[in-house]
This record gives structure tokens, sequence and C-alpha cells, in this order.
């Protein structure tokens, strides 16, 4: 029997919200996919919605008849300050205001490495260490978070913010052997935060099982995220073909890798 009777997931047309539209069906009746422009041919129960979360009015009405949100949509990577405004950060708030209005009880928010990427590699920090952003778009990141963490506190929606690390088909550079996500550990870790009992407001860590564990996820086991992949299998050819990091320099050094070494996205976009 379907957990929910409808989901909405946005960033459908994805490199991850492709892989939910399949991974999750089986837990809803009705999948209702959303992303700027038309997602071609539907499965049997997949609706679209096709809308840009700038817009609050056509958001807000996305939301409605969903039991659940999976939000997957905005900004893929680091982009200049207006479309992480308009994309992240307004784009999320109309996400939680059609939560609210609309009586929706338990979010899935994609948020990211980058949020906490200027920890370094070896600190072993927990889910409940201090945010410390690397670029603008883990500033959105951690902007979504504290917005979640409110609509929990004042209005009780749930929500698992997954601060998901390198989801690839496999890992292709050194620090991608202890940051590697899999597809199917992605929806592995979707459908957890999506069925576990009891969420609140839950921050986790989005790693496979990985022989390097370079944070601490316990503070998230309620969840019941249990891992099935790891980076092993591929570290004979990623090791063969991608140069050792220096672990003195910012992208060997922190938690962000090379988005710490990156400048302001604004002044790359006028050079």
């Amino acid at each position: 029997m379907p957990h929910y009777d409808r989901i909405l997931i946005t960033g459908a047309a994805g490199r991850l919200g492709s892989q939910l539209r399949t991974g999750l069906a089986p837990l809803a009746r009705t999948i209702r996919v959303a992303d700027r422009e038309p997602l071609g041919p539907l499965a049997a129960n997949e609706e679209q919605a096709t809308f840009d979360l700038a817009d609050m009015e056509a958001t807000i009405a996305a939301t409605e008849g969903c039991d659940a949100i999976v939000h997957f949509g905005g900004a893929p990577t680091e982009r200049e300050w207006q479309t992480i405004l308009d994309a992240g950060i307004r784009g999320s708030y109309h996400i939680y205001e059609g939560a609210r209005k609309h009586g929706v009880k338990r979010v899935v928010y994609a948020s990211s490495v980058h949020a906490i990427g200027y920890h370094e590699v070896g600190a072993q920090i927990s889910v409940d260490a201090p945010v410390r952003p690397d670029c603008l778009y883990g500033v959105g990141k951690t902007f979504v978070e504290s917005l979640s963490r409110l609509y929990w506190d004042k209005f009780g929606i749930e929500t698992a913010c997954l601060r998901i690390f390198s989801s690839f088909p496999e890992p292709v550079d050194r620090r991608m052997l202890w940051s590697y996500l899999s597809f199917a550990d992605c929806v592995r870790l979707v459908e957890a935060a999506l069925t576990a009992p009891f969420v609140g407001h839950t921050i986790s860590f989005g790693t496979s099982d990985n022989k390097v564990k370079a944070v601490d996820n316990s503070g998230a086991g309620h969840l019941g995220y249990h891992p099935q992949d790891s980076s092993e299998p591929f570290r004979a050819k990623v090791e063969a073909d991608a140069p050792a990091l220096d672990p003195k320099s910012p992208a060997g050094r922190y938690l962000g890798g090379k988005f710490c070494e990156m400048g302001h996205p604004d002044d790359e976009a006028t050079a």
C-alpha cells in the first residue's frame, strides 16, 4: 500500500530528480513531477506541473493536494546571485508557504555539503556543526535549512534537510572516494526521510557507505537510512586516472573541495 496519496517532486528533470521519479514511485498513488519545462512522456502514476519556483502563485498552487514534497528544484550548483536568490531562496520560501497553506506535513529538502564546505575534511563534524558555506549556492542552502527549522517550530511541518555530497553515476576524482553518493543510495536516503515515523527537523549527510567517512552522521540515525553502495569498486580506476589532492590547498583541506577556491560568480559573469 502506498505511503502517500500524492508526492510533489520539484526539479524532476534534474540529475537526481529524474532518479527519484522512478525510485519513489511505489511510495505514492500519484507522483506530481515538476520542473520549469515540460518533461515529456509520463509514467502511469505521474502528473506534471510546469512552473518556475520564482513564481509564488504557481509554486503554491503546485503544492495543493500533496501529502509530502521532495524539494530538489533550484540552481543545481554555484550561480550568479540573482539566480540563487530567485530559484533557491525565494523559490524555497514559496514551497514552504504552499506547504503551510495546503497542510503538507513533510518536506524532504536537497541541501548540500556546500552548506558546511569550509569545515576541514579531518574534523569529523556531526550534523549539528555550525554552517560554514563555501559559496553563494551554499548560502542559499543554509537559508532553507533555517527556513525549514522555523516552519517546524512554528507550523509543525517536518523537514529532512539532506546535505548531499557527490551524487553521480560513479566517482571521478580522489575527493569523491569519500564524498560519493550513488544514485541508488540517494533514492534510499530520500525514501528513508519520507517513511521515518518521526522527522521533526533533521539534518542528515548524504554519502554512500564509503571506506573513508569524513563526517559523523549518527545524529540522523533515526531516519533509518542504510546505504548499500560504496566508492571502493571505483578506487583503482580513480587513483590511476586522477591526481592526488594537495592537503594544504583549499580544495584538499575543506569539505567543499574546489568550491572553496572559486571566486564570486557575479565577477565571472561580467568578465
